[in-house]
């Protein structure tokens, strides 16, 4: 197939415009109680979640968005629609159906290169084992929450069988042709752009001949949709011209929100710029595992340990390295690493109450924790887990792997994402510790708190009516 150069200068070979969307929500349930507080600022609607969904995920599911997207759907946020909006739900799940384009996204979005290794071997796991309760087949593909990568974490997606993940060209530290010997930096002066025309591929490095394809996405075209509301026409025109003389694959990836909330209609221009733009013009809208199988890498990849929206690798998620959104002139984010520290405390206590009172109630108490989320969203039955992981009180194995999922949960990426340390995000992800510190006090444990709060009180608020991170954990977290 071939197309009409858009200067008008001669053909282009083939052209496949694939559009990725990210869509998720910070989780905004009470850990208590499982239910979203309205929220004033999303008025008229009770919560964001709510408002969200009404001009964004209904309108892209019932318009048939989700079949001509590449998309995954944050496996918390498919939770709250499934139990809120199940029409939306059912559209998404029977879209995939029909075309099968839905990758999976590691459970809790937690920055993967910053978790420790038994965390990222859940977070993995939990989102495979929930795209296959929902969708009803294994995911060849991973969402990386904020893109996040490292060594580390693709080696995790190999050994899981995960077939691919999509990165950022910035995240791409050097590439060579297949078999070659000489790397080229592309951080060097002077270096060529990352080749995306095609997968690369990442070889684990333990020598087992198990890899990652690397789907790289344009960062100029994605930079557009997600900042510039370009219309249908330019979409495909940028395509067009970033496919070159020579086509091959162009990927824009961007935060599924951006189609309906970020900017209004924006998804119809989307659904206008994939069914009616690009077929008229000959440019190809394919899933992209059939990509994978059509243009096979032919350059190999490292990557550096990095995020899609930190220019400092994932500076972002530990320290005040000047990425943020939002905030005024002046603020400080130096409270991202107190805040971190702490809850890696209280992680690490947790770790050694897992591996002692774990043994005495579970076969293997990280085998079960693995496991755990099956149970809880009703892909095994109680009784099925107790006969296959419980050796000892059952409330008490319950107890204590719930206390492990609120410790994974409070890792979630929105708690540094933004501004400063009393936002509502920050706030969720320290009700989550506190969660996790109620249900290891049902066992009859002992957590650190005041070790805790000592580090917490490190991190200071840009606002001083907030105060520091203990002030804020007695006025804005346990009276929730």
């Amino acid at each position: 197939m071939t197309i009409t150069d858009v200067t008008g200068q001669g053909a282009i070979d083939d052209v496949a415009l694939v559009v990725h969307g990210h869509f998720y929500q910070p989780p905004r349930e009470s850990p208590w109680t499982g239910e979203v507080p309205e929220q004033p600022g999303a008025a008229p609607f009770h919560d964001w979640n709510e408002r969200i969904t009404a001009e964004c995920y209904q309108p892209n599911a019932e318009r048939g968005t989700f079949e001509q997207l590449s998309f995954n759907v944050g496996p918390t946020l498919l939770s709250w629609l499934e139990a809120h909006h199940g029409d939306v739900y059912d559209l998404i799940l029977q879209a995939d159906r029909r075309t099968g384009r839905a990758i999976a996204q590691a459970y809790g979005h937690a920055i993967l290169p910053l978790c420790n290794g038994r965390d990222l071997r859940t977070h993995v796991r939990w989102g495979v084992t929930d795209f296959v309760h929902r969708f009803g087949r294994r995911p060849e593909g991973m969402w990386l929450p904020e893109t996040g990568v490292s060594d580390a974490v693709l080696a995790d997606l190999a050994e899981e069988g995960l077939r691919f993940t999509i990165l950022a060209p910035g995240q791409v530290a050097a590439t060579r042709q297949m078999g070659g010997v000489g790397w080229v930096d592309h951080a060097a002066r002077g270096a060529p752009a990352v080749p995306i025309d095609r997968p690369l591929r990442w070889r684990h490095p333990d020598g087992s001949g198990r890899s990652v394809e690397l789907v790289v996405y344009d960062g100029a075209l994605a930079h557009a949709l997600a900042f510039s509301e370009p219309s249908s026409e330019a979409v495909v025109t940028s395509a067009i011209v970033h496919a070159g003389e020579t086509g091959g694959l162009v990927v824009a990836a961007t935060d599924g929100e951006t189609f309906g909330h970020h900017h209004r209609g924006a998804d119809e221009v989307l659904a206008h710029a994939l069914t009616v733009e690009a077929p008229g013009r000959g440019v190809r809208v394919p899933r992209l595992v059939d990509v994978l199988d059509e243009r096979p890498p032919t350059h190999e990849a490292l990557v550096r340990a990095s995020a899609w929206s930190c220019g400092h690798g994932v500076g972002r998620w530990i320290d005040d390295c000047g990425c943020h959104t939002g905030g005024q002139k002046g603020w400080s984010q130096a409270w991202r690493g107190p805040l971190r520290r702490a809850l890696d405390l209280l992680r690490d206590w947790g770790v050694d109450v897992m591996e002692r009172r774990g043994r005495e109630l579970l076969r293997d108490p990280w085998a079960s924790r693995d496991d755990y989320l099956a149970l809880l969203i009703g892909a095994r039955t109680w009784a099925d887990f107790v006969a296959e992981h419980v050796v000892g009180d059952g409330h008490q194995a319950g107890v204590l792997l719930d206390a492990q999922r609120n410790a994974l949960l409070m890792y979630t990426s929105c708690g540094w994402f933004f501004n400063d340390l009393a936002g509502v995000e920050t706030v969720q992800i320290l009700r989550y510790a506190a969660r996790a510190i109620d249900l290891y006090e049902q066992l009859g444990e002992a957590p650190p708190v005041d070790a805790f709060l000592d580090v917490l009180a490190e991190a200071s608020s840009n606002d001083p009516e907030a105060g520091n991170g203990r002030r804020l954990w007695h006025e804005q977290v346990l009276p929730r």
